[in-house]
């Protein structure tokens, strides 16, 4: 299945978005920032693809700060 990561500016945002996403019943782990996306904190939030929408209007109503990537599945 098909995933996508959260960047976030500080370790802060990264956890704090990990409990608002987890709260919301969303299957969503803290993960080492992938070397193909530039971050300013080296941890990223991995979601689901098919969660995508759900994520970004959480975090958007939360006021968070951050960056949205779906990652490529290679085969």
């Amino acid at each position: 299945m098909s995933q996508g990561v959260v960047l976030f500016h500080t370790t802060s945002s990264a956890l704090r978005a990990e409990k608002i996403l987890q709260k919301a019943g969303l299957d969503v782990k803290l993960i080492p920032t992938p070397r193909e996306l530039s971050s300013d904190c080296g941890i990223a939030l991995r979601f689901e693809q098919h969660d995508r929408e759900l994520v970004e209007s959480h975090l958007i109503r939360a006021g968070m700060e951050c960056e949205v990537h779906l990652l490529n599945s290679s085969g």
